[in-house]
């Protein structure tokens, strides 16, 4: 089989040295991915194109996915190459390919040719057309919006027959531009944000801030290799885990309310750059977008970009979350997504909007940043290849109903305090305990330990998760309680 890679645009307009290196890191890259099923590939590097042959036909299906997901190809075509130096030659070989298409059905023939022949692409069209025309039975030839249009390109005495085109990634080839670091969260924002980075040629390692637990974390890992398998695994990436329990309980025990998600932010921030600086990474990826939520507002963000002189970036500043949600479908990362319950935007109630940045540093003076330190400290750092091991996590169960008078069973509300406020939870002759999510690991250990704790919130999800962690800190008395 082969195939015929054409180049993103704006590959094309580089100059004569910048272009040739960028063809080269894709053609590296091209056999980075496609190894695996080949070995032996050949792939061919000429001005405008790439080509790649193969031998191993029972792999065409596995090649062209994969080709479809290599930034830096514009589309490709899957062809058969003949030489030829008549016009007769090429309608034989256009019949042998074509001609059982064609029976009953309109059609056209384009040509696309290069280099010197006696015959014009105009001249292939009309002869190939009226040759098929004559010999296949055929519904006649039909210029505009026909049934098949039989696809050539030649090149010099190379005929290629086109079976098929496909569209590709675009974008730069990886490694053609600097290495980023993506905050990643495992929602819709930040998969997106790190793809489109992926797509314009950067490596993209990734940082993870643990807020709730393993459960947290094995979903985020999930969804971060998919993303590094199906579009960056021609470059090795690091995965960086950073625990930020501690942070958060030491921001909820310091910080005034309204003013908690903002310096969260600003304490990611510089644990990001701290991580990035280790790996000699110069800028921070975020799917931050503009008004989303209360932390994102322009004057929030300024307070929040000033804790460090990295650049931070954010692709889907302007975004509208419809638009971020329909890519995370497209590129394969909502279904992860949507099982992702939100954490940074909960620990604040009446968060504010236009943070003054006086206060916020007056606010962070009582915070003790050697938390923060010990935090960074304990940062675990992966190749991501170990991410396609899942690891086990516990199993936890789920009940629907409470029976009356059960004395050793107690319904945890878990969700954030605005949630519980504006409806709280009434289970009549049981026994209710409000402690939110980021308080539970830190509290839990104060409770009866000869009681069943059933922990609660609207979807169940991050009950879950809590009740997962909680186990495999070794309180086996914990269930999920999902009416």
């Amino acid at each position: 089989m082969k195939f015929i890679i054409k180049l993103h645009p704006e590959i094309t307009i580089k100059s004569r040295s910048v272009r040739q290196r960028m063809c080269k890191l894709l053609q590296g890259n091209i056999r980075n991915v496609v190894k695996h099923l080949d070995e032996n590939v050949k792939i061919r590097s000429e001005w405008d194109k790439l080509i790649v042959r193969s031998q191993l036909d029972e792999h065409r299906q596995a090649m062209i996915d994969i080709l479809a997901c290599v930034p830096g190809i514009q589309s490709f075509l899957e062809v058969q190459e003949h030489t030829v130096t008549t016009l007769d030659e090429i309608l034989t070989h256009a019949e042998l390919a074509f001609g059982s298409l064609l029976e009953g059905k309109t059609f056209c023939v384009r040509a696309k040719r290069r280099g010197q022949q006696v015959f014009s692409s105009l001249d292939v069209e009309r002869y190939v057309g009226g040759g098929l025309n004559q010999r296949c039975n055929t519904a006649g030839v039909k210029l505009k919006n026909p049934d098949i249009q039989v696809n050539l390109e030649l090149e010099g005495e190379r005929l290629y027959l086109v079976n098929q085109q496909y569209a590709g990634l675009g974008g730069y080839p990886i490694a053609t531009q600097e290495s980023v670091l993506s905050l990643i969260s495992g929602g819709y924002d930040s998969g997106v944000s790190s793809y489109q980075f992926i797509k314009r040629g950067s490596r993209v390692h990734y940082c993870f801030f643990n807020l709730g637990g393993p459960e947290h974390e094995a979903g985020v890992r999930e969804v971060t290799y998919y993303l590094w398998k199906k579009y960056g695994s021609s470059h090795r990436v690091k995965f960086i885990s950073v625990p930020f329990e501690d942070v958060v309980g030491e921001i909820l025990e310091k910080v005034e309310n309204g003013y908690m998600g903002v310096i969260l932010k600003r304490m990611m921030m510089r644990a990001g750059a701290a991580v990035a600086e280790k790996l000699a990474i110069n800028a921070l990826v975020t799917g931050e977008a503009m008004g989303q939520v209360s932390s994102q507002t322009v004057t929030n963000l300024n307070v929040i970009d000033r804790v460090t002189d990295m650049l931070i970036m954010r692709p889907l500043v302007a975004s509208d979350k419809q638009d971020i949600i329909n890519i995370a479908r497209q590129i394969g990362t909502a279904s992860y997504a949507e099982k992702m319950p939100e954490y940074c935007g909960v620990i604040s109630n009446s968060p504010t909007i236009k943070a003054k940045l006086g206060r916020v540093t007056e606010a962070e003076s009582h915070f003790d940043f050697s938390v923060l330190e010990n935090a960074i400290e304990a940062a675990f750092v992966e190749d991501i290849r170990a991410l396609e091991h899942k690891r086990v996590l516990p199993e936890v169960e789920f009940t629907a109903s409470v029976g009356d008078g059960e004395p050793n069973e107690v319904i945890l509300d878990i969700r954030p305090p605005e949630e519980e406020e504006a409806a709280p939870l009434s289970v009549v002759g049981r026994e209710i305990k409000v402690i939110p999510f980021f308080k539970l690991s830190s509290q839990f250990s104060e409770l009866d330990a000869s009681k069943t704790y059933l922990l609660y919130c609207d979807r169940g999800v991050m009950s879950r998760l809590q009740a997962i962690h909680l186990k495999e800190q070794g309180f086996d008395n914990v269930k999920v309680y999902k009416p």
